[in-house]
């Protein structure tokens, strides 16, 4: 009887601190928030929550309060019907939106500034146009902005024979024009790529370039580019393969030790199977490389991440999805495992990594903007549909001299068909340790959260859970608006909506 009254007694204890653990704060549900919409969750300004969304040619930006109450709903009728590509970057106060829109052949990106109750400061300002064919990508102009926020780059890459027409322009927080950037990349779309685009502190353009051998196999070269706007200066370092092959590159600013991290899992032999990671760290106050290092991934953790199957293909479906820097140079990377398939009439079409990442409708939305989503509250009703899978993450922590110091695996195994934006995770850094959020169960409306500290050691933290019955939660798009504080995007019985979430 008394061993009855213990057990009670700490089943009440663990009840009370799972109902303290954390506090979720649903937002009111719009009505016109179903269908097909894109959003960006702006942050925290002024202590309220700006949501920017889009659906069609309707653009709008809502306001939430503390209580997650829509206190104001911001039509944005200034913006061109047919207005994309809408970049968003937040100061604690005000806003910029920057956009491109396609007037006949002539395309037009422009900037504008709004308060903290999204309204215009000023009119829209002409940043840049540029002339296209019939047939030409539109979307040419993107955004990024370094960490500090005090540099903020609008580029462009043009595609006009076998070349890239890059040219970019450097302004600072308040969006005065610093600097500007022009060159003539050569490049053939079947076996170059350009990619992870950023600025660091201290306004200095990076992005690397990997090539292949051939057609559809892996990338045998990858350099990093520096585009130094001060001194108008491009720069290419090349990193030494030594005849091994890349696929998926990460690219990560360290920007307290001033140093740039390429990483990507390698091969031994093209279409091979993944042997491990690969990792290029460059120093900026030397301006060469300070090391790389190809780290085999080994069978014991190989066992543990594997879905099923020997254990030298436990590795090939996995990708490169954030890299976390550590204050004394060293960094993590964490990698998840993901495919696609496509079912139809005909069953199941076999995954085939290769064929994902030579399709022109691949993409990573983790490199650019992890906060800005997609939502369908409906699938496709046609004769096939996408099945995606998202597995199980591996972590992997190394020192700043790129020696691993430990390795783990967050067991998961989720699915769903014509939609992921339920699957996956997201990574939200608070009380020293990294806590990974994802859905365990979609209908139970439960959120795993996992924590990791600078050592490896995991923790098992009381989940996120609502006894509000008809949320769905899309942890991949939680965006962190305060040390503790965090805005995740979910679905209420077909309609988006956010919720509001403070940890203790």
């Amino acid at each position: 009887m008394q061993k009855k009254g213990v057990f009670f007694i700490g089943l009440c204890i663990w009840f009370a601190n799972l109902a303290q653990a954390q506090k979720l704060t649903f937002a009111e549900v719009d009505r016109d928030d179903k269908g097909e919409v894109n959003f960006e969750i702006i942050g925290k300004l002024n202590g309220n929550f700006l949501v920017y969304k889009n659906a069609r040619w309707n653009h709008k930006v809502s306001i939430y309060n503390n209580e997650m109450k829509e206190i104001e709903r911001v039509n944005l009728d200034f913006l061109p019907e047919k207005t994309f590509n809408v970049d968003v970057v937040a100061y604690p106060d005000y806003f910029f939106m920057i956009y491109q829109y396609q007037k006949k052949n002539i395309l037009h990106c422009v900037a504008v500034k709004m308060d903290a109750m999204a309204k215009k400061m000023s009119e829209p300002v002409e940043i840049d146009t540029t002339q296209i064919s019939f047939f030409s990508d539109n979307k040419i102009y993107n955004t990024v902005v370094s960490e500090n926020k005090e540099s903020i780059v609008v580029f462009k890459l043009h595609k006009k024979n076998d070349n890239y027409t890059f040219a970019a322009k450097l302004f600072d927080k308040q969006l005065n024009l610093v600097s500007k950037a022009r060159k003539l990349l050569e490049y053939d779309d079947r076996r170059d790529t350009y990619d992870n685009f950023l600025v660091d502190n201290e306004g200095d353009l990076l992005f690397t370039k990997d090539s292949k051998e051939g057609n559809r196999s892996n990338s045998n070269k990858l350099s990093l580019h520096v585009v130094n706007f001060a001194k108008e200066d491009f720069a290419e370092y090349k990193t030494a393969l030594d005849k091994n092959y890349v696929d998926a590159v990460s690219l990560k600013i360290d920007n307290l030790n001033k140093r740039y991290i390429i990483n990507s899992f390698y091969y031994k032999k093209s279409r091979g199977n993944i042997e491990g990671l690969f990792s290029f760290v460059f120093s900026k106050n030397e301006m060469h490389s300070s090391f790389q290092t190809f780290s085999p991934i080994y069978d014991s953790i190989r066992d543990v991440a594997k879905r099923q199957g020997q254990l030298r293909y436990a590795l090939d479906d996995y990708f490169i999805q954030q890299v976390i820097v550590k204050k004394d140079g060293g960094y993590i990377i964490v990698a998840e495992d993901f495919n696609s398939q496509r079912i139809g009439n005909n069953g199941v079409n076999p995954w085939n990594r290769w064929d994902y990442l030579n399709s022109p409708y691949a993409s990573n939305g983790y490199y650019y903007s992890p906060y800005y989503g997609y939502y369908r509250s409906s699938g496709f009703s046609n004769n096939s549909s996408i099945r995606y899978t998202y597995s199980n993450i591996l972590v992997n922590s190394f020192d700043k001299n790129g020696k691993e110091e430990w390795s783990t695996v967050f067991q998961k195994d989720q699915s769903d068909d014509d939609n992921e934006s339920f699957l996956s995770f997201s990574v939200v850094p608070f009380s020293g340790e990294l806590h990974f959020l994802y859905n365990m169960d979609k209908r139970n409306q439960i959120i795993a959260d996992n924590s990791i500290n600078v050592t490896g050691t995991v923790k098992r933290n009381p989940p996120l859970k609502t006894e509000q019955k008809g949320h769905q939660f899309m942890p991949r798009f939680a965006k962190q608006v305060a040390a503790k504080q965090f805005i995740m995007p979910c679905d209420y019985r077909g309609f988006l909506t956010f919720v509001k979430i403070d940890m203790p």
